[in-house]
């Protein structure tokens, strides 16, 4: 079982303690990025109620997440259709979907 780190962040001007199996950087630095992600919405000053502002920056997060998480799904796809590619240029005795083994198997 991995220890709990504790931390103490600020978001919103508010201190909260955070139980964490990451690091305190990494805790320091999603605290940030959450706190980072609320001025940003109190800065549109269309909303005024904090609850309100903080779903903003909730959606403003999980806005880069989805993206992320497209970006790596479209790099997977790409890096699996060069594989294709690549074993293709390949002598057929070399091909892994021939059946033979890797490079790094043969020796």
């Amino acid at each position: 079982m991995t220890e709990k780190v504790v931390v103490t962040v600020t978001i919103g001007g508010e201190e909260y303690t955070l139980k964490s199996d990451r690091s305190q950087e990494y805790a320091r630095a999603a605290a940030e990025r959450v706190d980072q992600a609320l001025r940003e919405a109190q800065r549109s000053g269309s909303v005024v109620e904090t609850h309100k502002t903080a779903v903003l920056a909730a959606l403003a997060i999980t806005d880069e997440l989805f993206q992320a998480k497209q970006a790596q799904e479209e790099m997977a796809s790409r890096l699996s259709a060069m594989a294709v590619e690549l074993e293709r240029l390949l002598p057929p005795a070399k091909r892994v979907s021939q059946g033979f083994a890797s490079p790094t198997e043969e020796a």
